[in-house]
Order: structure tokens, then C-alpha cells, then sequence
């Protein structure tokens, strides 16, 4: 699809303020406000505009970790997280490592838990950068569910309940929200 000058207009305008009215933007771009919407409508149906929402989890006080990864079998990472509730997004990348992961968690100890007894101990993995991001430039909103439907065995396919693992037991994992063995407060 190309874009010209009015779409990078209504796409800017929808960045700075998603609740923008087609109004605002016809004013703006010099448009009636039906030729707004079939513009909006097509850029939509095309991807190049989405609105997206879930939490902030920098602003709701939970630690970000992104975790870079060389794998020999990177789609077996990916989709192992793929329902986790702690799983915000997950990358391919080129360059020394070839997954980029993000997690979310009230608590470092659970992010580091994911990573040793998810990743490191993965035979796939060759190589993990753990690190907790400070800030963020933009706002980073994570689509999230936030209630489960709980399930016998958590999502990752791990055949380990929480109440039998050590780091759940010392307190230092929150555990599996979906399993409902979990000692948290943000699920």
C-alpha cells in the first residue's frame, strides 16, 4: 500500500491521540468527513492503522524483561510462550541472537524463573541476555488478558506443577496464573 501526505496525516493523528475524531482529522487534512472514513477504513483493512489495547505494564508499577536468545529452534520458543500470561511479544531477529522475548511480571524473581527453568534449561538454546528495561521513550502497551480460564497443565507445556517447584515454594515465582497456582496480586 502507499500512503500519501493525508494518510500520514490521519496516521499521525491517530499516534498522538487514538480517540481523535474524523472531524478533527477532515479539518486537518482538508477533507469532507466521509472521505476521512473511507480513508481510516481502507488504511485499517490494509494494516497500516490498528488500535491496540491492553495495559502500560511500566506505568502499572510490573517489571519489563527482554530477554535476547540464540536458539536452534527459535519457533519452538515462540510458541511455547505464545498463551503465557506473562508473554508481551516475542521477535525473530537477525544478528548474534535470532529471538528477542518480552515478559512482564510483578516480581524480577518470577521473570527470572521463567528464563532458568523455561529458556536456559531449554537444549534448543545456545546463548540468553536477561535484562529488566528501565524506561520507556513511548508508551509500550501489552494486549493482556487479565482472568483465565484455568486449566490442569499451564500453557507452556511444562510437565512441572508450581507447588512442586522450589523457586514457587521460596516464594520467588509467583507461578502459573492459568494453573491457578499462583501467589500473586495482578491476575
Amino acid at each position: 500500500m502507499k500512503l500519501d501526505g493525508k494518510d500520514r496525516v490521519i496516521i499521525s493523528m491517530y499516534a498522538k491521540d487514538p480517540g481523535v475524531s474524523q472531524e478533527s482529522i477532515a479539518k486537518k487534512v482538508k477533507l469532507s468527513q466521509p472521505s476521512v472514513a473511507a480513508r481510516i477504513s481502507k488504511l485499517r483493512e490494509n494494516g497500516a492503522l490498528e488500535n491496540q489495547s491492553g495495559i502500560n505494564p511500566l506505568k502499572l508499577g510490573l517489571y519489563l524483561a527482554k530477554v535476547d536468545i540464540s536458539s536452534t529452534r527459535p519457533d519452538e520458543i515462540l510458541q511455547m510462550f505464545s498463551d503465557c500470561p506473562y508473554f508481551a511479544n516475542g521477535f525473530t531477529i537477525s544478528g548474534k541472537n535470532n529471538l528477542c522475548l518480552l515478559f512482564f511480571s510483578e516480581s524480577i524473581a518470577t521473570l527470572e524463573s521463567i528464563v532458568n527453568g523455561h529458556i536456559r534449561s531449554n537444549p534448543s538454546v545456545t546463548d540468553v541476555d536477561f535484562n529488566i528495561v528501565i524506561t520507556s521513550e513511548r508508551d509500550y502497551i501489552v494486549p493482556s488478558m487479565l482472568n483465565y480460564e484455568h486449566k490442569e497443565s499451564p500453557p507452556c507445556g511444562i510437565k512441572l506443577n508450581c507447588k512442586d517447584c522450589p523457586s514457587f515454594k521460596m516464594r520467588k515465582c509467583m507461578g502459573c496464573p492459568v494453573t491457578g497456582q499462583y501467589q500473586g496480586t495482578f491476575y
